[in-house]
């Protein structure tokens, strides 16, 4: 499966957090939808309209990721 990646650094990992500020670690497909990297993780209470990209500063929406 085909990933979308970070538009400043080009890495395909995320994360996003919930209200308690409790992390989960994501990627985005080619269709936009976030999923879990660890099957069995899900992803209710968290906010998936805000990514926080794990190899640089960049955080945004998932609709502003690059193609690879």
């Amino acid at each position: 499966m085909r990933y979308l990646l970070c538009p400043k650094c080009g890495i395909r990992r995320f994360y996003v957090k919930d209200e308690k500020g409790n992390n989960c670690l994501v990627q985005v497909t080619t269709d936009h939808v976030v999923v879990p990297v660890h099957e069995g993780d899900s992803l209710e209470g968290f906010d998936t309209e805000t990514l926080y990209c794990l190899g640089c500063s960049w955080s945004g929406s998932p609709k502003s990721l690059k193609r690879y």
